[in-house]
Parts: structure tokens; C-alpha cells; sequence
């Protein structure tokens, strides 16, 4: 069997040779931290090569994931179904091995990585999800869920600000199966870091209640005995500062800038092989390497002394062995349509007049009871978000004490909306879990990019935003959100729900909790809005994204479509009107465009031009909808400071207005 050393130098070899054919990448992290990899993998990783998913295996997260050829080549390296070729194809089109790790491409993949510091985020969340889980389903002899969550981070993440928030939290919640290996070679892309980043990491750490470790991220005993010092301090998540080389084997380029995001280049690879000794053609690994690296009999072995393991667990406690299947599935219930329903048409009979953040928790408290998988939070805005209800008990925030019930569901992220959002998709990934977590919409600007890592990753979370608009009122235009809802929806795969009332608010939650190809944003009121009175079949087609909520006899000579709060004035204002006007409810344009174009025609038909839109927002997506001979009515500024009533009134979005578009239109 092959030394350390060489077995580290496979990864430096197929990292250099691999960045080099599309001539773009980033072989300096992998060659630093080929060591690093090596004894993880080697000693302490338990996965399956032959069983990528395997629920008890521990994760690995590529947080700097620009080194993505780091991951590529272990899991090559260790027996996945990655081969050689799909490494000689890195950085192509549809090729297993993008450029930075991305979920879903190639097995053994966590997670996409790339923007810094949410690869660290989402490996809180997986911590996180793994100890709400064992303290769920483990029983005394019986731990079936067991496993470690190992990141590796650098500079970049630690200088995005996202890490501080999670960080922050892991330490608070005390997740010691969180090991993160620190690649401290003071190199980004613009230099020597010493000029703009003089933080004091360990110390940093420290204070967040972590455990701290400082070693030469060259020396694989130095490695070792810190790596087992981290799975022994089960209180605390741990830091490994690894003091490394980036570019680690390259003679003339090793720690310096320019190894960072650029190829070596053909000589430069010719003199990294004479300098490692390394006597191989690219991509040519010799079997003995091979054998090295191989974890699939090992693999095998772990995941069927887990299966032995599952196998007592479930004669033991069969309920709950058959209740761990379904959550790790991501099944629902299997009486879950029936039920649902039947909490919809109770919602629907109550016909209450409120906000629709108070409808979300009445959703919410239809829902959950059948829902363990459920896991809520708000950022430091339970009260007003309403998330917290009637089966939510806190993880954290016990009375003030620093104690955490992890058997519960329900976290204070605190005022961490970008950090409780990776988290979430983090708790997503690792799989068992459904997370849903809120704060004011105007706020979703500050958690955005992990939004779009959810869509991207085609992950259920459930984002929860409310104060939808300027119906906010005193708190001014600073909360008030004008161009949140638009924009959300310009985010592919993400499915938006703008709501009216209680009816539709529980119909965007159960259409959320059945998606699992990707995100939800249900984005709900602080003003009270009336209920609207439907039929059995209006009710059907919420879930539908647009609908006919009033309609006329014969072919309506204008149609108004609205959103939210906006559909009470669409629905007053056709009762007062003398035109015949059909009022579409669209609480989520993403739904309605994915229905058919004949139901589509059937609710807005192309014989009817005379349109108008009305949403508290920035109005300019709705033009496609009204046409050039159309009028919107909505937001072209930002809001004021005042009551909501006079917001309303002051920026024209009103009854009175939406009748007098009518007759323009017309």
C-alpha cells in the first residue's frame, strides 16, 4: 500500500491535471489540503462509495468550493461512480464536474458550494439536523442516527459575514459532531491576505463556544490526533486551524495568488511531478494507489452493521422505525390528501377576516399535528411572524437558559436571516426534516443568495415572509417592501404565494409541504383582509396559481387581476362597477404559468384585452399579463411613513382607483 504522502499527491495530480484541459479553475485549495483529505477519508470518514445516500453516513461539505476538484478526485479516489473521464471533463457542459461542487451532478456531493461562507452554513444546519434527529428517533442501545458533519472552509468563508452568524449558533447549540477543517494559508485571489484579513481566528472561534485547534495541515499524525481530539469534544463544535501551503507540490507557484483560480500551466505541471516524484502520465493512478483509496468493502461493511443495527431498532420499535423510513424517504402521510383537504374545507367554513400572517398559523396548526418532519423558526420575529404554534416546542430560547431540548422543533435564529436560511437548506439536505422559517419580507433581501442556492439545488425549504407591503404602515419605507415580491419571482424554480386570505394561505402551505423539487416563499399580510367566498371548484383551482373568483355572465368585458390584499379592492370594485368583470385571483404566477394553455385561456382568454393588474408592488412584471391596451396599478416608489389606510389612499391603490381604470379600459 502507497505512503501518505503519495496517496495526498493522487489528489495534486488529478486536481492540476483536470484544471488544466478546460485551462480554469482552482487547484490551489485541493493541493493544500490534500493532506488534510487524505487522513479524513483514509481514518475517520464512514460513507459508502457503492451507496451514496445511505442515511447514517457522515457528510463532507466543500465550503471554499472553488476547490471543487479536491471532492471530485477523493470521490473518485474512494470508489464512487465518478470516473476518470468525467474528471477529464471538468468545467464542461453537463459533465458530472462542474466547477464548483454543485448538488445533484455527482454522487457523494452534499451540497452547492461556491458563494463563501454558505457551504459552513449549511454543514451547521446538517449538525444541527443530525442532533434534532438523534434526539428524535434514538433509543437507549439503539443509535441509529450517528453520524459527523466535516467541512472544509478557508479565508473567503471565514470573511463573508454569514459564517459569523452560524457560527455563532452552532456554538450556542453546542453541535459537537460539527468538525471543520480551517485551510489557513493567507492567500485569496488578490494576495496575501495579511492586508485585509488580521481577524484572530482562534480566538474568534473560542468565543463562539468552540473548540479550538492550531496544527501544520501537512502533517498527517498532527492531522489525525486533532481530528480524533474533535470526535472526542461532543459538547462543543470543533475548528481545526490547519497552517497549509496553497498550491502545495508546485515549486514555482505554490503559495503564492496566482495558484488560487488559475491553471498551472504545462510547465508548471511537468515540474510539480519531478518535484512530488510523481512518475505518471495525467490521470494514469496506479492500482496500488487505487487500493489505497478504495472505501467501498469498508463502506459496505458500515452500512451493514447499520443495517443490523436499524434492523433491532425496528423489532424493538416498529412505530418508530416505520416513521424514520418516511421522513428519510420525504414521504408524506399516507392519509395526507384526505386530511388536508378536510382542514382547508374546515378554514373555508370558519371564513375568518384576518391577517394572513394570523391565517399561517392557523395553516400551520391544521398542518402540523400530522407533520413531525416539521421543523419552524423565525429571526428573532416569532411574535410577528406567527410561526410558532400549538405542537412547536423551542430547541433554544428555554426561559433564558442556554440549555437546548433538541428533541423539539422550533428555532430563535435570532436576527440571522441570511444564516437561518442556509441553515435551513442545510436541514433540508440532510434529509428527515422539513424546514420552514420567517421573517419580515422586506428582509428576504438580507437572505437572498441562499434563496437562490435553494432553487438552484431544487431543495424544499419554506421561506415565510411576512409584512408583505406598505400595508406595514408607520414603520416606514425602510420595512415596507415594494420590489421584494417581484423579484422573488424572477428566481427560477422558486414558487411565490402571495395570498388573500385564510382559504388561499392554507392552500399555498399545503401546495409548499407537497413540493419537493424545489423552494416556497408564502408571503402573507399584517393588516387584516376579508374572507372571499368560493366554491367547492374555486377552492380546487387555488392550487392552480390563478383562478376565477368572480366572474359574469358571458364573455366579461374587462378582467382585473390582483394579488393579496389587493383582491378585496378588485372584488369590491367589480360589484360597484356597471361592466361586466371578472376578477382573477393569482396568488402565485409561477403556478399559474405552469398550468395548461387551455385552463390558462380558460381563466384569461386572448379575446379579452381589456385588462388590469393590481399588487402593492413594483408593477412591471405584470404587463404581460395586461397588455399594451392594460393599466397596472401599484408601486413606482418606495412607501412613506403612515397608517396603512392612508399608504393605501395616497398611492392610489384603491377601489375607487381600480373602477376608474376599469372604465379606461373599456
Amino acid at each position: 500500500m502507497s505512503d501518505r504522502a503519495t496517496l495526498a499527491n493522487a489528489i495534486r495530480a488529478l486536481t492540476m491535471d483536470a484544471v488544466q484541459i478546460p485551462n480554469s479553475g482552482h487547484p490551489g485549495a485541493p493541493m493544500g489540503m490534500a493532506d488534510i483529505a487524505e487522513v479524513l477519508y483514509n481514518d475517520f470518514m464512514k460513507h459508502n462509495p457503492t451507496n451514496p445516500n445511505w442515511a447514517d453516513r457522515d457528510r463532507f461539505i466543500m465550503s471554499n468550493g472553488h476547490g471543487s476538484m479536491l471532492p471530485y478526485s477523493v470521490l473518485h479516489l474512494t470508489g464512487y461512480d465518478l470516473g476518470i473521464d468525467d474528471l477529464k471533463a471538468f468545467r464542461k457542459l453537463h459533465s458530472k464536474t462542474p466547477g464548483h461542487p454543485e448538488y445533484g451532478y455527482a454522487p457523494g456531493i452534499e451540497t452547492t458550494t461556491g458563494p463563501l461562507g454558505q457551504g459552513i452554513s449549511n454543514a451547521v444546519g446538517f449538525a444541527l439536523a443530525e442532533k434534532v434527529m438523534a434526539a428524535q428517533f434514538n433509543k437507549e442501545g439503539h443509535e441509529i442516527v450517528d453520524h459527523n458533519t466535516y467541512v472544509f472552509l478557508g479565508d473567503g468563508c471565514l470573511m463573508e459575514g454569514i459564517s459569523h452568524e452560524t457560527c455563532s449558533l452552532a456554538g450556542s447549540f453546542g453541535l459537537g459532531k460539527l468538525i471543520c477543517f480551517y485551510d489557513d494559508n493567507n492567500i485569496s485571489i488578490d494576495g496575501n491576505v495579511d492586508g485585509w484579513f488580521v481577524d484572530d481566528t482562534p480566538a474568534r472561534f473560542e468565543a463562539y463556544n468552540w473548540h479550538v485547534q492550531s496544527i501544520d495541515g501537512h502533517d498527517p499524525e498532527a492531522i489525525k490526533k486533532a481530528t480524533e481530539a474533535a470526535i472526542a469534544e461532543t459538547d462543543k463544535p470543533s475548528i481545526i486551524c490547519c497552517k497549509t501551503v496553497i498550491g502545495k507540490g508546485a515549486p514555482n507557484k505554490g503559495g503564492g495568488h496566482h495558484v488560487h483560480g488559475e491553471a498551472l500551466g504545462v510547465d508548471e505541471i511537468a515540474a510539480t511531478r519531478e518535484h512530488l516524484g510523481w512518475n505518471h502520465e495525467p490521470f494514469v493512478i496506479p492500482d496500488d494507489i487505487y487500493a489505497g483509496w478504495d472505501a467501498k468493502e469498508a463502506g459496505k461493511a458500515a452500512e451493514s452493521a447499520w443495517d443490523e443495527k436499524f434492523a433491532a431498532y425496528k423489532a424493538a420499535y416498529p412505530a418508530e422505525a416505520a416513521e424514520f423510513e418516511r421522513r428519510i424517504a420525504g414521504d408524506l402521510p399516507a392519509d395526507w390528501e384526505a386530511y388536508a383537504q378536510g382542514k382547508i374545507a374546515e378554514i373555508n367554513e370558519a371564513a375568518p377576516t384576518q391577517a394572513t400572517r394570523i391565517s399561517s398559523k392557523m395553516a400551520l396548526n391544521a398542518f402540523a399535528p400530522v407533520l413531525p418532519e416539521f421543523i419552524g423558526g423565525s429571526a428573532d420575529l416569532t411574535p410577528s411572524n406567527n410561526t410558532f404554534v400549538d405542537t412547536s416546542v423551542k430547541i433554544n430560547d428555554n426561559n433564558g437558559s442556554s440549555a437546548m431540548n433538541f428533541e423539539g422543533n422550533y428555532i430563535s435564529y435570532g436576527v440571522r436571516e441570511f444564516g437561518m436560511s442556509a441553515m435551513m437548506n442545510g436541514i433540508t439536505l440532510h434529509g428527515g426534516l422539513v424546514p420552514y422559517g420567517a421573517t419580515f419580507l422586506m428582509f428576504s433581501e438580507y437572505a437572498r443568495n441562499a434563496l437562490r442556492m435553494a432553487a438552484l439545488m431544487k431543495i424544499q425549504s419554506i421561506f415565510v415572509y411576512t409584512h408583505d407591503s406598505i400595508g406595514l404602515g408607520e414603520d416606514g419605507p425602510t420595512h415596507q417592501a415594494v420590489e421584494q415580491i417581484p423579484t422573488l419571482r424572477m428566481i427560477p424554480n422558486m414558487a411565490v404565494w402571495r395570498t388573500c386570505d385564510a382559504v388561499e394561505t392554507a392552500v399555498s402551505w399545503k401546495v409548499a409541504i407537497e413540493r419537493k423539487t424545489g423552494p416556497s416563499t408564502l408571503i402573507y399580510s399584517r393588516q387584516n383582509l376579508a374572507h372571499q367566498e368560493r366554491t367547492v371548484e374555486q377552492i380546487a383551482n387555488i392550487a392552480k396559481g390563478g383562478y376565477i373568483l368572480i366572474d359574469t355572465d358571458g364573455t366579461p368585458d374587462v378582467i382585473v387581476i390582483a394579488t393579496g390584499s389587493e383582491v378585496d379592492l378588485a372584488v369590491k370594485a367589480a360589484a360597484e362597477s356597471d361592466k361586466k368583470v371578472r376578477v382573477v385571483s393569482m396568488p402565485s404566477v409561477d403556478a399559474f404559468e405552469a398550468q395548461s394553455d387551455e385552463y390558462k385561456e380558460s381563466v384569461l382568454p386572448s379575446t379579452v384585452t381589456a385588462r388590469i393588474a393590481v399588487e402593492a408592488a413594483i408593477m412591471d412584471s405584470w404587463w404581460k399579463y395586461v397588455g399594451t391596451h392594460g393599466k397596472v396599478i401599484g408601486m413606482t416608489t418606495f412607501g412613506e411613513s403612515a397608517p396603512a389606510p392612508e399608504l393605501f389612499e395616497h398611492f392610489g391603490i384603491t377601489t375607487s382607483n381600480v373602477l376608474k381604470a376599469i372604465n379606461e379600459v373599456t
